[in-house]
């Protein structure tokens, strides 16, 4: 019966996020990014598949200010968005 009250024998060791650390973005810099993407979630009933494209942006502004680790955007699931082929594709639509 004692041993469900043993929680000091047991401590917890936390461990870091598997690609660093993603800090808030408290003094705004990719707001407008942040806020076109939620818009874009908003008009296509948070299908986030169409809006792929602000995602990216999003996440580009980001890195570009430090505020995630760079990574490359094909690694990130954007490869097919790279190289203009994502402006090909809204064009037919």
């Amino acid at each position: 019966m004692s041993t469900a009250m043993n929680f000091g024998n047991k401590s917890f060791q936390p461990r870091p996020p598997d690609k660093g650390s993603f800090p808030l973005d408290h003094f705004g810099e990719c707001r407008s990014f942040k806020d076109k993407f939620m818009r874009c979630l908003r008009e296509n009933r948070f299908e986030n598949a169409a809006c792929r494209l602000e995602s990216r942006e999003y996440l580009r502004c980001r890195m570009d200010r430090r505020l995630m680790a760079q990574e490359p955007l094909e690694k990130l699931g954007f490869g097919d968005l790279e190289d203009g082929k994502a402006e090909a594709q809204r064009s037919a639509e």
